[in-house]
Order: C-alpha cells, then sequence, then structure tokens
C-alpha cells in the first residue's frame, strides 16, 4: 500500500511501515528509545515488534494499566518521571505502541517532556488505525471530561500493521468500526454504503476499508489542521457520544462503554436532529438507524441519565461562547457544522433511541 502523506509526515502501511522505521532510526542521532504500551499490548503487540526493531540503541519499556480510565494526567506524571529517572533527553525518541488511549497519552507524554521530544505512533486496535493515528491529536480526560487537556502535535511517522487486529476481541473492532462509519456519513456515501453487509467483508478488503477511512480523515484534517472549520466534521456523533462515554465512565451503577459503543449511539442520536431540522430525509435516518442498530447493542437510559448526560455537555470542549456545538449530517456523505441544538431535540433524540 502507498504511504499516506498527512501534516508533516507520513503514515505507512504493513511491510513497508517497518522499513520506514528502521530507516528513520538509521538518519536520527537518538540517544535512546522508549516504547510506550499499556499491558494488553506489552503482551500481545510488543513481541511482535521488537524483533523487527534495528537499531544499537538501548530500548526501555514503560507500561501502563490499560483502559480510558487511566488516561489522565496522574499517568503522565509517572510516565515523565520514569522518563526522567531513565535518563531521557531531548535526542530520545517515543514510540507509542497501542490503542488510542495509549498514542494520545504517549503522545501527550512526549510533546510535554522537556518542551517535546520526538515520537512514532504504531496503532494497534481499529479505532486507532482510522482515528486516532491521523491529525496530530494528543491528550488525556479530566475526571469524566474526555480529551479536556491536550496538544495538537504531529508525531514523526504512523505505522500501520493490520496484523495487530488478528488478537483484538470483536467488541474492539466493532468500537473502531464507528469511526469508519462516520466517515462515510459525512464524506462518503458509497464508502458508508458498504458496509450496510459486514458478512461480506472479508479480512483482505478490511485492508482496504481501513486505507480508505485514513484517506477520508487525512483529507479533511489537511484542510483545517487546528479545527477551526472543516476539520469540526469529524466531531459528527462526538458531542453527545463523548457525553455519553463520560457519563458511563464515571458512574458506579454502569458499565463502561467503548468509545465506538458510545459514537455509535452519538450517530443515531445526532442523525435523529439533523432529521429534524430536514437536513436529511426520514428514509435516510431509517436507513442509518437500522445499520448501526444492526451492529451494536442497544445501550439503555434510564430516565434519571439523561440531565447527567446533558450537564456535560456544558463542558464540551467543542463548545464556543458558551454554546454547545454540533456537526450534524446535511444527507448522508455531507455535514453541516456549527449547529446549535435546544435541549428538547435533545430529549426527543433519547427517545426516539429507544423505539
Amino acid at each position: 500500500m502507498q504511504s499516506i502523506q498527512a501534516n508533516n509526515y507520513l503514515v505507512h502501511f504493513n511491510e513497508n511501515a517497518y522499513e520506514a522505521l528502521n530507516k528513520h532510526l538509521r538518519e536520527n542521532k537518538y540517544s535512546n528509545l522508549f516504547i510506550i504500551v499499556d499491558d494488553q499490548t506489552n503482551e500481545h503487540c510488543l513481541p511482535k515488534l521488537l524483533p523487527i526493531i534495528e537499531t544499537d540503541l538501548n530500548i526501555e519499556i514503560i507500561e501502563f494499566e490499560a483502559g480510558e480510565a487511566n488516561k489522565n494526567i496522574e499517568t503522565c506524571i509517572q510516565i515523565w518521571n520514569v522518563l526522567t529517572e531513565l535518563g531521557a533527553d531531548r535526542k530520545s525518541l517515543v514510540i507509542n505502541l497501542g490503542g488510542g488511549v495509549v498514542t494520545d497519552l504517549g503522545g501527550f507524554v512526549a510533546s510535554t517532556f522537556k518542551r517535546g521530544v520526538d515520537f512514532i505512533n504504531i496503532p494497534t486496535t481499529l479505532l486507532s488505525m482510522v482515528d486516532a493515528s491521523v491529525g496530530g491529536k494528543t491528550g488525556v480526560d479530566l475526571g469524566n471530561l474526555k480529551n479536556q487537556i491536550g496538544v495538537i502535535n504531529v508525531p514523526q511517522m504512523v505505522l500501520i500493521d493490520t496484523q495487530y487486529l488478528e488478537t483484538l476481541p470483536q467488541s474492539e473492532m466493532r468500537s473502531g468500526l464507528a469511526e469508519m462509519l462516520k466517515h462515510g456519513l459525512i464524506y462518503d456515501a458509497p464508502y458508508w454504503r458498504q458496509f450496510s453487509d459486514l458478512k461480506s467483508i472479508v479480512f483482505d478488503e478490511l485492508d482496504q476499508l481501513i486505507y480508505r477511512s485514513v484517506e477520508i480523515k487525512n483529507e479533511i484534517v489537511i484542510q483545517d489542521p487546528t479545527e477551526k472549520n472543516i476539520r469540526k466534521a469529524l466531531n459528527f456523533g462526538h458531542t453527545l457520544g463523548h457525553a455519553i462515554e463520560g457519563y458511563f465512565l464515571e458512574s458506579t451503577e454502569k458499565t463502561t462503554l467503548l468509545h465506538g459503543e458510545a459514537i455509535a449511539v452519538g450517530m443515531i442520536l445526532e442523525s435523529y436532529i439533523s432529521l429534524q431540522k430536514n437536513l436529511i430525509s426520514p428514509e435516510e435516518y431509517r436507513e442509518i438507524k437500522t445499520i448501526i442498530k444492526g451492529i451494536y447493542e442497544d445501550i439503555i437510559f434510564e430516565e434519571n441519565d439523561i440531565d447527567p448526560i446533558l450537564e456535560l455537555l456544558i463542558h464540551d470542549k467543542k463548545n464556543e461562547y458558551g454554546l454547545i456545538q454540533f456537526a450534524l449530517i446535511e444527507g448522508i456523505g455531507k455535514i453541516k457544522i456549527n449547529q446549535s441544538v435546544e435541549n428538547k431535540l435533545i430529549l426527543d433524540a433519547f427517545q426516539d433511541y429507544k423505539s
């Protein structure tokens, strides 16, 4: 697969990825190499990566516990301390090997340590391959507020090796699929409709679908790297989805949702809002709701869940001038950004989701 040119870095695929990595190591005089992993990627992915790396540099592995609950500043402080104790300097290289939590957090750690050291992302989940790998967003959560602390800073390169997906649970595959569905809904209607029959998709085709998803996100980000305009399109499903994810993460009475599970709900809710604003047709809404609900189990919302979710919307980082901003679809494959939505319409969307 041909590498994709992103903003000041390349996304490499499969066997080309490791050739690019080793070439980079030969051409740059790094002092040492740190690989940030979580406990899952340390067990399942690191044994594949280490034998491929061609370098005489001292390699140190830094591990933290997997999960969104650990994507916080406390984990960053622990890693910054470990980097300091192990003698990391401005000429160190950090490789982030893992899903979106690892690449988001690891990218933030590298971007802020000694005012910034080089880092490379190797995403190992479907979600991180099609979403977190592109765009340069790094960061951590602040309590149950998603990605409140962070910077936009691009890696030296991103390496996508789809063989890592062979050990990924089906729940994680479905989580990543949500971002791919989103890319089709906001940008490419024919791409969206390729997912109408998942049973017909074979693993070889998945490589091409991932590649197209990376292309779509990259095409949007290149136009608007700092999210002042069209990049807001990528927030479709995420305004409500992030609030739902944060609420379920903090609630002791709820089962924590995977990111894609929450975004799938968010896309249905925000598609309903699009329908009520006459941006999509009833037929388009039924198609979206039917396909997404055919992939993901329904999430149960009690009456007392809705107000806390709406409260989290107030703190959404995408808000401007105190107004909650939505990116809504304007027909399948198109987007309309900077849309304000009244609470009653949001409440109606939750009611419709239950039906």
